[in-house]
């Protein structure tokens, strides 16, 4: 098993990347029982994939404009990337974790520089400006890998990042987080973004082995709590407080408001921003987490950047749920393509095999 502690020690000395220590980079978390399965590790993969495709053809609408347009969507739209066939096309929400998985395979473990390698190799659906500004950097100005990532409060690292935790299913060790933190910063080094992956996969763990949905205030004291020691008090340009803050006063004040939640992320924004990205999908979560169905269409619904919040909204609801708490439906027709050049329909499932063989029965 690949070790990054001592790694992340060495950044953190280093000031190379944006995180303050902290108990969950530390602690070892519960292990997890054979008796979940891997159904669960599939339900969270493929949740993040559903919702990435359930939203990919009217991201960027405002919902009332996507109301207006489609109705409410429950089902994969057609569109041109598709040949106007109504199945499940990704972003580079899934390609980008597929890609992580695909090559946490390859190495056994996270090996950064890889990783960073790997995203640079094709091409992304819909990369964001600051993963086009980290593939510039790593590959065309050649800087070090943990130099190549931005200051960014863009989600575009928590989208990715679910994968980290497979690697370390069958051995409890703090790692998981420490993964989280190294591969989070390869594109995004902020304090807001670095805290929340390391939280929310942290949080993905204890989903993993939990039966049923935790009551509507864990979600936000669970990853808040995380996050408020490894962000700290840190300030950004355009916002007062640190996001950890942010969001716990936005989620807590909307539930005490029982705010529906296309009004709780009109009042916030539903953008690319985590300041908007994370109360939506926490909000969401604290709601509809009992059903992973009505959890997704609400992503897919009620947000501005759907696909995103589509896909990790997916990944914690199919970390509680598993696989069969997904409607077949959305299984069925999903392409499962990792690739926007080639045809490489049913990959996803491929690599889901993989992980399973080499992770968790050979664990």
């Amino acid at each position: 098993m690949v070790d990054n502690s001592s790694l992340l020690r060495n950044l953190m000395a280093r000031g190379r990347i944006r995180l303050r220590d902290g108990v969950a980079l530390r602690q070892i978390p519960p292990l997890l029982p054979q008796s979940i399965g891997f159904q669960k590790v599939e339900g969270m993969l493929l949740g993040l994939a559903i919702g990435d495709s359930l939203g990919a053809a009217s991201e960027g609408m405002l919902p009332s404009e996507r109301l207006r347009r489609y109705g409410e969507v429950r089902g994969y739209l057609a569109s041109r990337i598709s040949d106007w066939r109504s199945v499940g096309v990704p972003t580079g929400d899934t390609q980008l974790s597929f890609w992580t998985l695909e090559q946490l395979i390859i190495d056994g473990g996270l090996v950064p520089d890889n990783l960073a390698r790997r995203f640079c190799e094709h091409r992304i659906r819909g990369a964001g400006s600051t993963t086009r500004a980290f593939i510039r950097n790593w590959k065309d100005t050649r800087v070090r890998w943990y130099r190549a990532g931005l200051d960014s409060l863009d989600n575009g690292a928590l989208m990715r990042v679910a994968p980290v935790l497979v690697p370390h299913l069958r051995q409890p060790s703090p790692l998981p987080c420490v993964d989280a933190a190294i591969a989070a910063m390869i594109t995004h080094n902020s304090y807001a973004s670095n805290a929340t992956c390391v939280a929310f996969v942290n949080m993905l763990w204890q989903l993993l082995g939990m039966g049923s949905a935790p009551e509507p205030r864990w979600w936000v004291d669970s990853l808040c709590g995380t996050m408020e020691e490894l962000e700290g008090d840190a300030r950004y340009a355009e916002h007062r407080m640190p996001l950890w803050k942010h969001t716990r006063r936005r989620v807590n004040g909307a539930l005490r408001r029982k705010l529906s939640v296309a009004e709780a992320c009109e009042e916030w924004g539903s953008g690319s921003s985590l300041f908007e990205t994370l109360p939506s999908v926490l909000y969401i979560l604290a709601r509809h987490a009992a059903s992973p169905e009505e959890a997704i269409v609400r992503a897919v619904n009620d947000t501005r950047d759907n696909d995103t919040i589509g896909a990790i909204v997916g990944a914690a609801v199919g970390a509680l749920h598993g696989l069969k708490g997904l409607p077949q439906p959305w299984i069925e027709d999903l392409l499962g393509q990792t690739r926007a050049d080639i045809a490489d329909d049913g990959r996803v499932f491929k690599l889901l095999l993989q992980a399973k063989r080499l992770f968790w029965l050979s664990g």
